[in-house]
């Protein structure tokens, strides 16, 4: 079985941040790739709109209630062509990929996800998932004791010093 290098990122806009990086590792190590989407924030915001729209419907806003569904169901269809166009892009470059969406926060989602199966050769936290809001020190600490494979974390550099991201390896 190829070995793979498993890059975890939150599903939305930035989707991509570091995606760059990981495949040019995965074609340089001549390994697969495996995107781990985490999405709890994701989850957590349908289910908040689901409400609201139950609220309207239950006080005859009817129109109001559907407006609020209709934009949760474009979010999701932008979200899918983002994984499409992540998909086309690997393929496009000769790497294998697979993706597989979780409702859970990181840490847990990677270790899960190793529990699973043995084939990670290396993880790769995009900048999305990095940031201080969405992962503590002593998260990814816990995920450095627990994962029992290298650990990469990616962070974009200060604004106005560079467009490009900047890469840190731990």
């Amino acid at each position: 079985m190829k070995k793979q290098l498993l890059f975890v990122t939150h599903q939305n806009e930035e989707t991509d941040d570091g995606l760059a990086y990981a495949v040019d590792l995965a074609r340089t190590m001549d390994e697969g790739i495996t995107v781990l989407l985490v999405n709890r924030k994701n989850l957590m915001e349908k289910f908040e709109r689901a409400m609201a729209a139950v609220t309207f419907a239950e006080a005859n806003e009817h129109e109001t209630s559907r407006a609020i569904l209709a934009e949760g169901e474009q979010g999701d269809e932008d979200a899918g062509k983002r994984v499409e166009t992540l998909l086309d892009k690997c393929r496009d470059l000769g790497v294998n990929i697979t993706v597989h969406a979780v409702t859970e926060d990181a840490v847990t989602a990677v270790k899960d996800y190793l529990k699973k199966r043995n084939g990670v050769d290396m993880v790769l936290l995009s900048p999305s998932v990095t940031d201080k809001k969405n992962l503590s020190a002593r998260e990814l600490q816990r995920l450095v004791k627990t994962a029992s494979r290298p650990i990469v974390t990616m962070a974009r550099q200060g604004i106005g010093v560079s467009q490009e991201p900047c890469y840190d390896a731990h």
